[in-house]
């Protein structure tokens, strides 16, 4: 039985579209083109690799057979600067907007520049959009908007105070969305990721997320943290389930979801403690001395919310969204990348 993603496909396929993904040079990001190319799209990046890589391109134009490419047009540059983004969405009939700093730790140390990106940096690219008439805007909207609401699962219409100044932005992202479709008719749909995972997660440098760390760490023999008891739960999502958002986001006819925000999850919890033990056995297929590997466990960092569990039924109801691999699924896909990593 078909799902409405892949009939999504096969009318992308058929009559291909004009996209600008920003932040295409980075993890969500170049996923996102590999897929676009994938169905002939003619997709634009626009990335300033502060914190993307070009080789992240590179592995996905390459994950597609020539012959059955669209194109791909790069272009170096900042979202703070707002001539650059009426540059890029020139013409441009879909607009997926994933270029931010990430991180609770870096907008913790450095909350200037998040805004600056991420909010700033965000604005114009919404102006761009509504003045270069593209038909629809998605953003990327992060879990860490809900803040301190204690209600699990967590649902789109119920969200507490933030507790970092990245989760204000991201959250000022969907202010502004809100307000751009009120007095602009700019249609605008966001998606409130909650900790993708997968493939290019750049496991380098001091604010890596915790997967492509502990693999990494596993992988070399080195030291593995978890931060706090390790019974802190996330809802970890696989980078396959946030593409499969953004197209049904960018395509769906249906009015009622336009000018909404999402939950991109699986809806299942899982805790450090039990995500150690799964990146272990993976690991251990390629590497069996770190079966015997255990964390070392540090403090709680500032910032972190305790639990964290999506209620996707929105995406469900209203874009067609139906997850295509749990943790335990997306482990195993990028164990693969990351063992390829060490050979």
């Amino acid at each position: 039985m078909q799902t409405t993603y892949d009939h999504v496909c096969e009318d992308l396929r058929a009559a291909p579209r004009r996209w600008l993904v920003t932040g295409g040079a980075g993890f969500i990001g170049s996923h996102l083109v590999q897929k676009l190319l994938s169905l002939r799209q003619d997709v634009i990046v626009l990335d300033d690799l502060s914190t993307g890589h070009l080789s992240n391109l590179d592995d996905a134009t390459k994950s597609v057979r020539e012959d059955l490419r669209g194109t791909l047009t790069f272009i170096k540059g900042d979202i703070r600067d707002l001539a650059t983004c009426l540059r890029a969405c020139a013409g441009v009939d879909l607009v997926l907007h994933q270029a931010a700093l990430g991180s609770v730790p870096r907008s913790l140390k450095d909350p200037r520049t998040s805004h600056d990106v991420n909010v700033t940096g965000a604005m114009n690219v919404f102006l761009a959009a509504r003045d270069s008439g593209a038909r629809r805007l998605v953003y990327a909207s992060s879990s860490s908007v809900y803040g301190d609401h204690p209600a699990l699962p967590k649902v789109e219409d119920q969200v507490g105070k933030q507790l970092s100044p990245y989760a204000v932005t991201k959250y000022a992202n969907e202010l502004y969305a809100h307000v751009f479709g009120q007095a602009y008719g700019l249609e605008l749909i966001g998606l409130r990721y909650f900790n993708v995972f997968g493939p290019r997660q750049d496991p380098n440098g001091p604010y890596a997320a915790v997967m492509p760390q502990w693999f990494a760490g596993l992988l070399s023999g080195t030291e593995v943290v978890i931060n706090g008891d390790g019974e802190t739960t996330r809802d970890f999502c696989y980078v396959a389930n946030a593409v499969q958002a953004n197209l049904l986001a960018a395509t769906t006819s249906d009015r009622e979801a336009v000018g909404r925000t999402y939950n991109v999850a699986c809806g299942a919890q899982t805790s450090l403690n039990t995500l150690f033990e799964l990146i272990r056995t993976e690991v251990a297929r390629v590497r069996p001395e770190a079966a015997n590997a255990s964390p070392a466990y540090k403090p709680f960092r500032p910032g972190d919310i305790r639990h964290s569990l999506a209620n996707v039924d929105r995406a469900r109801a209203l874009l067609g969204y139906v997850p295509t691999h749990d943790v335990a699924a997306g482990l195993r896909e990028a164990a693969a990348w990351y063992a390829s990593l060490r050979a």
